[in-house]
């Protein structure tokens, strides 16, 4: 499933949303124009094994501290279909999300919940993960930005999200915005187990980061949150 737009308006323009995403993207084109893609996430992405593991391969190059890879690595990503995917999430939910929260808030919370994702991924990999897992870079917005994803699902639930469904064919479909995003919340945790039990069919992907992310926005958005969103146009 893959959403194109919702129907909740916003009160100004989303300039820490977009802000964000042309952050992101400036990296991107850093990262492919300059050293090779994979160099610079292996000096820029983040080793769990840092922080408690030994470390192997790769991680032996990375070129700046654990602390320092926690942040770079939140503004990287390994290809075009990967940030194209996080941008389009963060562009449809985050505008609302910063509309409640307030754009200097949202800025630091949207940060505040990528660190937590990071905590909870590393916290699985050093416990359940061998020492050639905890070597591999994370990188990617998606766990800051299922933050965002959580605190939608809590503030605009009953929000409608236009969706594109491939089941052979492809379908378009409005899903309420709970159905949508407990549906991918299941998904990750779903995932997130099997790869504990099979880490090489996980495909490299931090499912306990979308999780971790995902439960912060939760657990968070109504203290910080400053105002509701607008409701939803119909």
């Amino acid at each position: 499933m893959l959403p194109l737009r919702d129907n909740v308006p916003t009160r100004t323009f989303p300039i820490v949303t977009v802000g964000i995403i042309a952050v992101n993207v400036i990296v991107w084109i850093w990262e492919f124009t300059g050293t090779s893609v994979e160099t610079d996430v292996i000096h820029y992405g983040y080793y769990p094994c840092k922080i408690d593991s030994p470390c192997l391969g790769p991680a032996l190059q990375a070129q700046i501290p654990w602390y320092e890879e926690a942040f770079t690595s939140m503004f990287m990503h390994g290809g075009w279909q990967h940030i194209i995917f996080n941008m389009l999430f963060l562009w449809i939910f985050g505008n609302n999300v910063e509309d409640a929260l307030g754009r200097v808030r949202f800025f630091l919370w949207y940060i505040a919940g990528g660190l937590a994702a990071t905590v909870v991924q590393t916290f699985v990999t050093l416990h359940w993960g061998s020492a050639q897992d905890a070597s591999i870079p994370n990188i990617g917005a998606s766990g800051a930005i299922a933050a965002v994803l959580g605190a939608y699902f809590v503030l605009l639930p009953n929000a409608r999200v236009l969706t594109a469904i491939f089941f052979i064919l492809i379908f378009f479909q409005e899903l309420p915005a709970v159905l949508f995003l407990g549906l991918w919340f299941v998904f990750q945790l779903w995932q997130g187990g099997f790869s504990i039990v099979q880490p090489q069919a996980g495909g490299g992907v931090a499912f306990f980061a979308h999780i971790g992310g995902f439960l912060f926005g939760v657990l968070t958005v109504r203290l910080v949150a400053i105002r509701r969103p607008l409701m939803p146009k119909y």
